[in-house]
């Protein structure tokens, strides 16, 4: 994974975000998927994408920073869509603004703007692939791959987004951020390669429904589990006998009960990081060709691009097997 051109500040940035990554894909989750996203690519889109993926690959938990470190208070709801609390879905406002004028801020706020965001997203990055704005294409892509893996985590289209109303408090973290630490390196990131949308608001709500299908089976299968397992094995107990709490005051699962889980779900975490994978990729891919597919080469020096060929054809190589070059993401746990 070669990038000679970008060292930007964001790289501390992240590192800032460890300790606030509770509500996200974690540092591991989303790292991956805008990684493996690049491999899927097509070319000539790749080649541009590839000469900056050390950039899209840590700008990914970006949106996260904004959210917890800077603290800004417009970042929130962009993460999130709380499905249950929006009615019928043959009623969900198509565009932000229509949504804007059917729910006051304060609602919105509270349930979120997830779908809505990403639509917004995309209009803006077609903007940028179109005036070929190098700048913004990075960022923004990074971005919109950031809020496309927020899509593709069951809790994260529930209003029982904590497993808070079932006695299941902690589930978000576990499942989005302690399960992929331990068993990611085990995951295979191949899949298929992106494809052109043709219906782009069609295809983020069909994300969005797919995931949201998801929230009933996780929440039983660890319902199930919590019933079955002593609580003190559930939990990492401390020397006074009682359930140890990280810093922010959170329950402490012990690696064995996450094993149990991990096994129970079949492969969803993994399954729904390699349609995010697609997901983001097929959105990149889209915004590219709506612009008119325009000539990025000359956006990067034919050295770059040249130092970048064979690192290119080697990931290639290893992403065709499942695995990707030189990641050793932080780990939250």
């Amino acid at each position: 994974m070669k990038n000679i051109k970008f060292k930007p500040t964001i790289v501390l940035l992240s590192a800032i975000a460890i300790g606030f990554l509770t509500l996200s894909w974690g540092i591991i989750g989303h790292e991956r998927i805008n990684n493996a996203a690049v491999m899927a690519l097509p070319k000539p889109l790749q080649i541009f994408f590839y000469n900056h993926i050390d950039f899209i690959t840590t700008e990914s938990t970006v949106p996260d920073v904004r959210k917890y470190a800077v603290n800004d208070k417009a970042e929130g709801p962009r993460h999130y869509f709380d499905m249950e609390n929006y009615g019928s879905t043959d009623s969900f406002p198509k565009t932000l603004e229509e949504a804007k004028q059917k729910y006051d801020a304060k609602f919105l706020d509270k349930n979120g703007i997830l779908p809505w965001y990403i639509q917004d997203m995309m209009v803006k990055l077609t903007k940028a692939f179109k005036e070929k704005r190098k700048t913004e294409i990075l960022f923004l892509a990074s971005d919109l791959g950031h809020y496309i893996a927020d899509a593709h985590m069951p809790l994260h289209t529930s209003d029982n987004h904590d497993g808070q109303n079932t006695n299941q408090k902690g589930i978000h973290s576990l499942w989005e951020s302690r399960l992929p630490e331990l068993f990611a390196k085990n995951y295979k990131f191949n899949t298929t390669s992106a494809v052109y949308i043709e219906d782009v608001e069609k295809a983020t709500w069909d994300i969005m429904f797919d995931t949201h299908s998801l929230v009933e089976p996780l929440l039983a299968i660890d319902k199930s589990l919590r019933t079955t397992t002593p609580e003190n094995e559930i939990y990492v107990i401390d020397a006074e006998g009682k359930i140890a709490k990280n810093k922010y005051n959170g329950m402490v699962y012990s690696d064995e009960y996450a094993k149990k889980l991990h096994v129970a779900l079949n492969g969803m975490v993994e399954n729904q990081m390699k349609k995010a994978i697609v997901a983001t990729s097929s959105f990149w891919y889209t915004a590219w060709v709506n612009a008119g597919k325009p000539d990025l080469s000359n956006l990067d020096s034919e050295e770059l691009t040249k130092y970048n060929k064979k690192g290119l054809k080697r990931d290639l190589k290893l992403w065709e097997k499942g695995k990707l070059f030189g990641l050793e993401s932080e780990k939250e746990f």
